[in-house]
């Protein structure tokens, strides 16, 4: 079912208003990672409690409890939980977003203010922090109640939202929160769909549906020996030091080519099928645009396919850093006591920190084990994640893509991610029901980055995108 005329149109004749909204967001500061910022976070739970509110939701402001941040104990942002229709006869759709945001100053090289959104006509651009990430897809739902409201129009689905404000801080409360919420009478009851509009197109050009992420292990490979730094004038070639060893067990991780050489990693992950194989070779997306993200000729292949399933479909192993070893300008000659390497695996279907750990941690032992080395090693898993995998065959995706046809007269691209969005995954597993990424944003919109922006254009188009592909599930047989 096509989203109504006058819903489109509606959108086109209030886009000057729908730009006010993300400016009145944009000017809200909402950096979670910061404990002298977080009162704006909340500030910004206010203003989009508020706004749904007005536009006829049912809202429940859930506090997730205090947190220890900057050495001081604070409150954690609540999650929004707002709901707009129980129709049994309607599908009903659950949108997840976050109003939290990056920090940014005006010194780390942005052009403009980062909290003032700048409008630049001769682009089209939308310049803040967080236009794109996450505020500008947030409101793009709220535009949508507004259009209905004002029009008069009946929404074609039952809308769940959940919107929190610790996203870009690790949505510290949200998982034992959706746990909470799930089950007979409570809010998550019923949902048939999540819909996500947190990430971007591959490019400036082609629309895109997401299905896939990878997940994530972070470790810290300790090795120590003397009992503080050494002289290398007086130590040097006469004891075992710690960062020679270090150096040596990060030289068997990975090839220059990417390889993983940790014993059965690459045994774990799922096979490739045709199908899935086709849709590589299928992406408006090559070696020229991943050279342009990185600024260099520094692709690993010029096969496509291959270097794009490197990113979405196979792990990746990276090394990220050396604590505690001497990084300042000019020449000391220490030898330091205790060093520290760090280094992540990106996780694929069938991977999970809890199958990956065992091989990383018994091959780094056996390899220290090989440099008859006296010094002491120690490993630990910082931090980690479960990869996710969606069915793009579901009605859910078949809707978006039928939206996307309709709004942008684009087939998109089903892509697969490098990164992680582990509310995904929580969504997934705890309502059991498929999960769809359908982005507002650019492949360019520089989230994370200084000059952050969404384009007038997808912030337009992708309000009628979200709204249609409403009235494609709707009109879909589940």
């Amino acid at each position: 079912m096509p989203a109504p005329p006058k819903f489109l149109d509606y959108v086109d004749a209030n886009a000057d208003k729908f730009i006010k909204r993300l400016a009145e967001a944009v000017a809200i500061p909402s950096v979670s990672g910061d404990a002298s910022y977080r009162k704006h976070v909340h500030e910004m739970a206010s203003y989009l409690e508020s706004q749904l509110k007005t536009l006829g939701a049912e809202v429940r402001s859930v506090p997730l409890g205090k947190q220890v941040l900057d050495g001081q104990e604070i409150d954690l942002p609540p999650v929004l939980l707002a709901q707009l229709g129980n129709d049994p006869k309607k599908k009903t759709i659950l949108c997840y977003g976050h109003f939290d945001v990056q920090p940014a100053l005006i010194g780390d090289g942005w052009d403009t203010e980062p909290f003032k959104l700048v409008i630049d006509d001769k682009t089209g651009r939308l310049i803040g922090r967080g236009s794109s990430d996450d505020k500008g897809p947030v409101l793009g739902w709220l535009n949508i109640l507004d259009a209905h409201k004002d029009l008069g129009l009946p929404l074609p689905v039952n809308l769940k939202f959940c919107f929190e404000g610790m996203e870009e801080s690790g949505s510290e409360g949200l998982d034992e929160l959706i746990h909470a919420e799930v089950g007979k009478g409570k809010f998550f009851e019923g949902v048939d769909a999540v819909c996500i509009s947190d990430n971007y197109w591959l490019n400036t050009r082609t629309p895109c549906l997401t299905y896939g992420l990878r997940g994530i292990s972070y470790y810290k490979v300790t090795i120590s020996g003397p009992a503080r730094d050494l002289h290398s004038g007086v130590f040097g070639r006469t004891v075992h030091e710690p960062m020679t060893d270090l150096i040596a067990i990060m030289s068997k991780l990975v090839t220059p080519c990417g390889k993983i050489l940790v014993p059965g990693v690459e045994d774990l992950v799922a096979p490739l099928t045709s199908e899935e194989k086709a849709r590589y070779d299928k992406l408006d997306y090559g070696i020229a645009d991943v050279e342009h993200s990185a600024g260099a000729q520094i692709a690993l292949s010029d096969d496509k396919a291959a270097v794009l399933m490197g990113r979405m479909r196979y792990p990746s192993l990276s090394l990220h850093g050396i604590e505690g070893a001497f990084s300042a300008a000019g020449a000391k000659t220490v030898i330091p006591a205790k060093v520290s390497g760090k280094f992540s695996i990106r996780l694929v279907p069938d991977q999970t920190p809890a199958n990956v750990d065992p091989l990383v941690i018994a091959y780094i032992q056996s390899e220290f084990a090989k440099l008859n080395s006296k010094n002491k090693l120690s490993i630990e898993n910082i931090h980690g994640g479960k990869p996710w995998l969606a069915d793009p065959n579901h009605w859910n995706y078949v809707a978006a893509i039928k939206a996307t046809e309709a709004v942008y007269k684009q087939t998109p691209d089903l892509t697969r991610e490098g990164g992680s969005i582990p509310v995904t995954l929580t969504f997934a597993e705890s309502l059991g029901v498929n999960v769809l990424l359908l982005p507002m944003g650019r492949g360019d919109d520089g989230a994370h980055s200084t000059n952050e922006k969404l384009d007038r254009s997808n912030f337009i188009e992708g309000t009628k995108l979200l709204g249609t592909y409403l009235y494609e599930v709707a009109d879909i047989k589940a």
